[in-house]
């Protein structure tokens, strides 16, 4: 694998600017902005990168990365009418009070290092999500989203100069 994106979901793919206008698709199990699909499908098409998720909607898919729920049907629909397939997914580091307090950004970036760690034969790679990682290394390979709008243009410029 040469480039990897590794992909948070909630404040990249949606927004809080796009929930409040669109309950209804929330209420339906819809809570992906097809336009931050276009945008990722842009960011992968240029850098022909992978897409390891790292959000944690992995648990909605098996180890066989299917769809277990119909959400995370939705999003595998939906970037796969993009041409977008993820590869893979970041192992789980949280524990029960990591899951109960609902901190899993205390243990993202330690997830992300497992995987490249693993992976030895990726050559770059970007993190796109909303929350501090709280971590030095990796910050220098993440663009921070903006939870209230998502995944930008700015935001597919700046991880394009992170991977190229």
């Amino acid at each position: 694998m040469g480039k990897v994106i590794f992909l948070d979901i909630d404040g990249v793919l949606n927004s809080n600017f796009w929930n409040a206008d669109h309950q209804r698709e929330i209420s339906d199990g819809k809570y992906i902005d097809t336009e931050k699909v276009k945008l990722l499908s842009k960011l992968v098409k240029k850098s022909e990168a992978s897409i390891i998720l790292h959000s944690g909607w992995r648990f909605w898919f098996g180890k066989d990365l299917k769809p277990l729920r119909s959400e995370a049907g939705y999003l595998a629909d939906l970037l796969g009418a993009e041409g977008i397939v993820v590869s893979g997914m970041t192992p789980d580091l949280t524990t029960e009070e990591i899951r109960k307090t609902k901190k899993f950004s205390k243990v993202k970036a330690d997830e992300i290092l497992m995987w490249l760690k693993n992976h030895p034969e990726t050559e770059s790679w970007v993190v796109l999500d909303d929350l501090e990682l709280h971590n030095e290394d990796v910050a220098k390979f993440q663009v921070m989203t903006d939870p209230e709008q998502g995944l930008t243009e700015e935001d597919v410029e700046k991880a394009l100069g992170i991977l190229c």
